[in-house]
């Protein structure tokens, strides 16, 4: 039985599983718990504050420069990933590398004489997302269920891609982190500057 029985101790503890849980968010190297409990302590019990408000705003200054260099170096690693996978990438047999820098790879084809969306067009999709280390971030086909979005509502990479294809073709998508999400990424999945690769498959124009 757990040793938090009462509701008081449960949300007491409750609010500490939180902050840890915000800490873990953005932790830094040096990272002190029991400063942090030695602070929550304090604070609770009124103690006066042992840190000159000067000394503690240069503490989070230094903190908050090293966390935005250490978060450039690995956006700045992420993206030569991507620049290097993309490389090799190209110079395999059946890949297409466009003008913009997307790639593609035909999987299967439609009917060639078949309409193509157009940039305004709504268009039927199964696709299957992968960063290109394989891990799956978003997959309509896991899922069982196609999508319809708006051609222009996309990332750039797919806009570029759909309006090349026909109902039934099914190609597999290479797209350099300008053509996808950039600088800010998607979420927890995505990071910035990551590059992209995608299974998809045009069902139909809406």
């Amino acid at each position: 039985m757990s040793k938090y029985d009462t509701p008081e101790l449960r949300v007491s503890y409750g609010i500490g599983r939180q902050m840890g849980n915000q800490l873990l968010q953005q932790p830094f190297e040096g990272l002190s718990i029991e400063a942090v409990t030695e602070g929550v302590m304090d604070a609770f019990n009124q103690v006066a504050d042992p840190i000159n408000p000067m000394d503690m705003q240069q503490a989070y200054e230094v903190i908050r420069e090293r966390l935005a260099a250490a978060q450039a170096e690995k956006e700045k690693e992420l993206a030569g990933e991507g620049q290097a996978f993309l490389e090799e990438n190209a110079k395999r047999d059946g890949v297409v590398t466009t003008e913009s820098g997307l790639q593609y790879e035909v999987i299967a084809s439609g009917d060639a004489a078949g309409k193509k969306p157009a940039i305004n067009s709504t268009v039927k999709t199964h696709y299957h997302g992968t960063l290109i280390n394989g891990q799956v971030f978003d997959s309509s086909v896991e899922r069982g269920q196609p999508i319809e979005f708006a051609v222009n509502g996309v990332i750039p990479g797919w806009t570029e891609a759909l309006q090349l294809m026909v109902p039934g073709d099914k190609w597999k998508l290479y797209i350099p982190h300008n053509l996808a999400y950039g600088a800010q990424g998607a979420g927890g999945a995505i990071g910035p500057y990551q590059a992209l690769v995608f299974e998809v498959e045009l069902l139909d124009i809406v």
